[in-house]
């Protein structure tokens, strides 16, 4: 996979076919409030988004890297209520972790670690094939989906003594 960016554009390069992507980050600031006060993320931020918006684009990075088996590109360039809303829920629960590192305002540090820690442990699960979420999946050169999750896998060596 390839990405350049070109005119508010990204562009996606995956065997050879061109998908182009327009840049918006899967989860706004605005939709952060589900996970934390208003009055919290403007304490923290101190009324400069730009805080806010490098830990959602943390989180989202994050949860890309455990998801590399799927179209996270397609996925990502979703809106509304096309997105993944479990994906969603993880990604604002890691983005909210990383805001509240800044500063701890009126929120349980142990809460938003458990909930960092089970966003990162469904990850890692999704990765390992033990979950399958209803992400779209990278196609291969025949234009069909790769079936996931494939792990080839054989029984330990055994050695025999006469």
């Amino acid at each position: 996979m390839l990405f350049t960016t070109h005119k508010q554009e990204q562009i996606l390069i995956h065997n050879f076919q061109t998908v182009k992507y327009k840049i918006m980050s899967y989860i706004t600031p605005d939709e952060i409030t589900t996970h934390l006060g208003v009055e919290q993320i403007e304490a923290i931020s101190d009324g400069d988004e730009t805080m806010l918006t490098a830990a959602i684009d943390a989180a989202t990075q994050e949860a890309k890297g455990y998801l590399k088996a799927y179209d996270i590109a397609a996925e990502l360039a979703k809106t509304g209520s096309q997105r993944n809303a479990l994906l969603m829920i993880f990604i604002k629960d890691i983005a909210v972790w990383h805001f509240v590192n800044i500063c701890n305002v009126n929120t349980s540090m142990e809460l938003r670690q458990d909930r960092y820690e089970r966003a990162i442990a469904w990850l890692k699960a999704v990765q390992k094939g033990e979950v399958l979420p209803d992400l779209p999946t990278i196609e291969n050169n025949g234009g069909e989906a790769n079936n996931l999750p494939y792990k080839v896998t054989s029984n330990p060596k055994r050695n025999n003594h006469i």
